[in-house]
């Protein structure tokens, strides 16, 4: 097997969604400045560590977090004014 069959084996395996927003609430709890093995102790499951990585990378390409040599940082914030509105809509 060569290097390019083994890339798209790992490719093919994508992170389930719960995992998504597992990592994804938990980052939001943390609330400030984490590194990778510290994130890894404070996930309520264990992650394989190329999962939590893919998983990384979508974040950071979504602008929901920051990565940078000293760690990782939950970036995002909710639009309030959207969610009041949302409550005063009518339900279609």
């Amino acid at each position: 097997m060569n290097i390019l069959e083994n890339y798209k084996i790992i490719k093919l395996h994508s992170p389930n969604l719960n995992t998504v927003i597992m990592v994804e609430e938990t980052l939001k709890e943390i609330g400030e400045l984490v590194s990778l093995a510290e994130l890894k102790r404070k996930l309520p499951r264990k992650v394989m560590h190329q999962t939590l990585i893919q998983i990384l990378d979508y974040l950071q390409i979504s602008g929901k977090i920051a990565i940078g040599t000293k760690g990782i940082l939950w970036i995002f914030t909710e639009r309030k004014e959207l969610n009041k509105l949302i409550q005063k809509g009518t339900e279609v």
